[in-house]
């Protein structure tokens, strides 16, 4: 039976891969920094939760330990004490490849982001980059995966969106709305983890995961509005007074917004058209105008247009 170590398995994305993971026969290691109370067992036997911080050596080389194939999904939108951008993509990313090709893994894939440079402004960009290098060096034949925004029922931003839409005169436009994104859904995401790992051909590879549309931010917000039948005010704010609030904001504990998230949008979340895609997995992405309004219909206010 192969034995598959998930980092970040916790999350959005990893909560949907272990289970795939796990249904089609897979023995899987969900390593988190806090996994759930013991009275919240797992839903499948396969699955084993243990507690690994991506910052410790030791709790990272006993997650690898005896796995045939290791997946680091670990990634933060902003920082917290010592789990900074650079300790987590970099220097943690790092620490899974080194682990995984000292302990003999045969497969690792490491998830990235699109946008990820160099030269990004983000420096969640930068560092994801940065991530990528220190994973290439360290095990050279991992695969890259560089996702869009990717939904699902349980995500954060259509659900994020539509409970602030129903609930608020008005949504800022972050850069009058303009930032390009690829929205992917997350179960094409998981398939494509699927066919990277019964493919020896894609070791080594990266591969762009978005889905069949590109679309602005203000088109997604207006598609959330239109779907949940609510009507707030789409406000175009400039990067530069967004930078300006977020960076008064993020010195309050939870703030809503950092400087580095308004950075984020300065780059398109697009595929460049370089590298492999879904669909040369065998991955047909689906388009979110056929999975979204089910779930949104949830926060549908009756009476709004």
């Amino acid at each position: 039976m192969t034995q598959v170590t998930v980092f970040g398995g916790s999350g959005f994305i990893g909560r949907h891969l272990v289970e795939h993971l796990a249904r089609a026969g897979a023995s899987v290691r969900v390593a988190t920094r806090h996994p759930s109370p013991t009275g919240e067992p797992p839903r499948l036997a396969r699955i084993q939760q243990v507690e690994a911080d991506i910052l410790d050596d030791v709790a990272v080389q006993a997650a690898v330990h005896g796995a045939d194939t290791v997946i680091n999904l670990v990634g933060i939108l902003s920082p917290a004490q010592r789990h900074t951008f650079t300790a987590i993509h970099e220097d943690g990313a790092r620490r899974v490849a080194a682990s995984a090709k000292h302990l003999g893994v045969r497969h690792l894939v490491h998830v990235s982001a699109l946008g990820a440079s160099r030269t990004a402004p983000a420096l969640a960009d930068r560092s994801k980059a940065a991530g990528e290098e220190a994973v290439r060096a360290a095990f050279p034949e991992a695969a890259i995966v560089r996702p869009s925004l990717v939904f699902g029922s349980d995500d954060h931003f259509f659900n994020g969106f539509a409970a602030r839409a129903r609930r608020l005169p008005a949504l800022p436009l972050i850069g009058g709305g303009q930032t390009r994104f690829q929205p992917v859904y997350v179960e094409d995401v998981v398939a494509g983890f699927a066919a990277i790992l019964a493919h020896p051909a894609s070791r080594g590879k990266i591969y762009e995961f978005g889905g069949p549309q590109v679309y602005t931010f203000r088109e997604l917000l207006e598609f959330v509005c239109a779907m949940i039948r609510a009507r707030p005010l789409l406000v175009p704010v400039p990067f530069w007074a967004a930078e300006l609030l977020s960076g008064l904001l993020q010195v309050f504990p939870g703030a809503p917004l950092t400087r580095d998230q308004v950075r984020l949008l300065r780059t398109h979340k697009v595929v460049s058209g370089s590298e492999p895609l879904l669909g040369d997995l065998g991955v047909e992405p689906q388009a979110l105008e056929t999975i979204v309004p089910e779930y949104l219909s949830a926060y549908r206010q009756v009476g709004r247009g």
